[in-house]
């Protein structure tokens, strides 16, 4: 038998849940891979503990929809499966024939994962690769063959972007029947821009993480500081760290020869391995919170001195203000926050410090966080958590008072970090050869205009497109803090895009196909050309581009001098743009019939 538990996921909408027991099955394994070496010809090592999951979980699965299946009124199945891990239990269902329609959706192919990581110009020679070869030489040719064997047996087969169903169709042998792209949860704020207010209030709290980081340096101007970040799993190439620095070395020497009053702090939030935070970090922490303290004694001293002086009716003598024992403790604090060293880099202490590819590009291209840097650099190898002593804010909190994320991966099937950024109003560069970077350049006509740049990696060299980032990058520093407010806006107008009450309607789409293909009876699809993520279009703003060439003011509200002069409107704006948004799709009724059932049009409108 089996050990099932059943009941609803602690998060939102409570969800059921079907949770199956791997390990209480596990005397099995060498039975069921017998029978998949007899069935599939597909053999499993030993020492692939995560292969070894991957056959129980499949098993069982296909046990337990043979069991539902045979209840006396079946109900019509679908199972969706997702990633290779699960993709066995699919790849049984329809060798034993089971009256189930399935999907396997692909969010990225293992093999191009790991030939991303390898350094080779993948996009460019996909149709040339051995895949065989390729998968044997890199000894995951099991999972390889688990991963083809689910797209080929699937239903329907579905990636989550159209850069990635190119990718599937050379590497897997099967071109996708749907693209089905991540959405998010969007929830809009009642308040109009609350956004923005919750950005200056994570932003100011990040200021103050950045004053006790660079205490006894902090000899730049935190109100003309940009705060740039990338996050993800610590992939150096694949997720674009490395022209990400080496672009940063370069907008340093522009801002630098520019003489520039803007100050950029880039931070690399991907995890690696650590034994402890680094003390000259927590150090800065400390000093900043005894100058806090230390300011807040003298001003409660100083207060209450001058409400004694003004209940006199008298003004009060400033030079008396303030005792010797005052001055003494302001000097003490001061003394304290002299240090020999620069700000450190890491926040913590790296196990592999020597080889470790971010530091190791650091020192190459001599980012120190010197005085003289207009670029300062901060590595924190762990997630963010708001219970941490040096950063207390979680990952949202992060994003919003951040000014720009910057994700120029290789390799990115979807990119949920930049899709984040949109629904949360942070512009993002995100490049051509991720799944969000190219569904944003099929959906809006300008969108640089709307806070989302996109670098080219497909068609250019690795120094062209460092040299396109290093461009973005100062243009960016060059917006007038008003541009950045108008272009916020934009970018969070875009949210309803990324909302999974318009992606959604693609994974109906696909559900329809699979259940007409296996019960071809009772259910009837007809394909749509919105079986590709076409959607909507945004137009290139009709008033003045966030560009630096054309921002004019530096306040967020103009004078009343310059107000005829400007040709921005906010509300007329936005009342364009959400002419422009479709209506998301509504579920079809189910009381209502099975069939026919037709996708929506191109206008939201039934066909």
């Amino acid at each position: 038998h089996i050990h099932v538990y059943f009941g609803r996921w602690l998060i939102e909408g409570s969800p059921y849940v079907v949770l199956i027991d791997v390990a209480f099955t596990a005397w099995n394994l060498d039975k069921w891979k017998k029978e998949l070496w007899d069935n599939f010809s597909i053999g499993v090592p030993w020492f692939d503990r995560e292969a070894n999951d991957a056959v129980l979980f499949g098993f069982l699965t296909a046990w337990l929809l043979g069991e539902v299946a045979q209840c006396e009124e079946p109900p019509h199945i679908l199972a969706h499966f997702h990633e290779w891990l699960a993709g066995l239990g699919l790849a049984l269902c329809r060798q034993r024939q089971l009256p189930v329609a399935t999907i396997f959706t692909t969010h990225a192919t293992l093999l191009g994962r790991y030939l991303c990581a390898g350094s080779v110009d993948f996009y460019n020679n996909l149709a040339d690769f051995n895949v065989d070869k390729e998968a044997g030489d890199r000894q995951i040719y099991h999972r390889y063959c688990l991963e083809r064997t689910a797209a080929r047996c699937a239903h329907v087969f579905t990636t989550v972007s159209q850069i990635t169903a190119v990718e599937a169709e050379h590497l897997l042998k099967r071109k996708p029947d749907i693209i089905t792209p991540n959405g998010l949860n969007v929830k809009k704020f009642s308040a109009m821009h609350e956004f923005q207010n919750l950005h200056a209030q994570s932003k100011n709290r990040i200021q103050e993480f950045i004053r006790g980081h660079f205490y006894g340096h902090l000899d730049f101007n935190l109100d003309k500081c940009l705060f740039l970040f990338i996050a993800g799993r610590y992939e150096f190439s694949n997720k674009g760290a490395d022209i990400f620095l080496e672009a940063l070395a370069r907008l340093n020497y522009l801002l630098r020869v520019n003489h520039s009053d803007v100050t950029v702090v880039a931070f690399f939030i991907m995890p690696a391995r650590t034994n402890n935070f680094n003390v000259e970090t927590l150090k800065g922490q400390a000093v900043r919170k005894q100058l806090w303290d230390t300011a807040q004694t003298v001003k409660e001293r100083f207060g209450k001195k001058l409400y004694e002086s003004l209940l006199v009716g008298q003004l009060p003598d400033v030079s008396k203000m303030l005792s010797k024992d005052d001055f003494t403790m302001m000097k003490r604090a001061i003394f304290a926050t002299q240090r020999q060293c620069q700000p450190p880099i890491c926040t913590h202490n790296m196990l592999e410090d020597s080889n470790d590819p971010i530091l190791t590009c650091i020192r190459r291209i001599g980012l120190f966080n010197s005085s003289a840097d207009r670029v300062k650099v901060i590595f924190h190898p762990e997630f963010l958590s708001s219970t941490s002593p040096l950063l207390p804010m979680d990952y949202e909190e992060f994003v919003r008072g951040c000014h720009l994320g910057v994700f120029p991966s290789y390799y990115e099937p979807w990119g949920y970090t930049p899709a984040e950024c949109t629904v949360m109003g942070i512009p993002s560069i995100s490049t051509n050869l991720s799944g969000f970077g190219c569904f944003m350049e099929e959906h809006i006509a300008d969108p640089s205009a709307y806070g989302i740049y996109i670098l080219d990696r497909r068609y250019r060299g690795v120094d062209e497109s460092c040299n396109q980032l290093t461009s973005y990058l100062f243009q960016f520093c060059q917006q007038s803090r008003r541009a950045r407010i108008i272009q916020r806006n934009r970018t969070e107008r875009l949210s309803d895009l990324l909302d999974w009450r318009y992606l959604g309607r693609y994974y109906i789409s696909a559900r329809h196909m699979a259940l007409a293909k296996a019960f071809p009876d009772t259910y009837f699809y007809q394909p749509h050309d919105s079986d590709t993520a076409q959607g909507f279009r945004y137009p290139r703003p009709a008033s003045v581009p966030p560009s630096p060439s054309l921002s004019r003011h530096s306040s967020p509200r103009q004078s009343e001098a310059e107000e005829d002069d400007d040709r921005y409107d906010e509300d007329a704006e936005a009342e364009k743009d959400r002419l422009n948004i479709r209506q998301p799709l509504t579920l079809p009724s189910k009381k209502g019939p099975a069939l026919p059932y037709t996708l929506p049009g191109a206008n939201g409108e039934r066909n």
